[in-house]
């Protein structure tokens, strides 16, 4: 239902050249988005104002449990690469292997870069990566009470 909006890495090189072409301003952010919540939800939100078009990386299965640990994730990549599709903020979602986004984000090169406030002031891979070809890097303000740690916390 939503396969139109996902990316498979393979695809991402004619998918850049694509955008490129179309002249719009491309937004990227990544992430494991395990549980998606109203915090991710603001995000991405705000993420999409800053452009024309909002493509997420998702950490793929493996990424996100060498990332996160065994127990991670809740929820497959395929389920949550289609949670993502669904939204309607959301234009494009690709799920990535390594643990930085780094390599898509090589191909892509996106105008502007978002993470999330809790990458504020912290030394992020992507910063420099981005701002080699002239993007910007921007941290997102975290909406107060909602995260996936949390909501695990209460759950337990």
């Amino acid at each position: 239902m939503f396969e139109h909006k996902w990316v498979p890495p393979a695809a991402l090189a004619a998918f850049a050249a694509q955008i490129l072409g179309l002249k719009k301003r491309l937004v990227t952010t990544n992430g494991c988005f395990d549980i998606l919540h109203w915090g991710h939800i603001q995000y991405l939100q705000e993420a999409k104002t800053l452009g024309d078009l909002l493509l997420v990386g998702l950490n793929s299965d493996a990424s996100v449990q060498r990332l996160k640990g065994p127990t991670r994730p809740l929820f497959p990549e395929n389920i949550r690469a289609r949670q993502m599709a669904a939204l309607q903020v959301v234009d494009f979602v690709t799920v990535f292997t390594e643990d930085t986004p780094e390599a898509f984000l090589k191909l892509l090169k996106p105008q502007i870069h978002v993470k999330g406030g809790d990458y504020a002031g912290k030394e992020v891979p992507e910063k420099k990566l981005v701002e080699s070809w002239g993007g910007q890097f921007r941290c997102l303000a975290l909406v107060p009470g909602f995260s996936t740690t949390e909501i695990l916390k209460k759950l337990k």
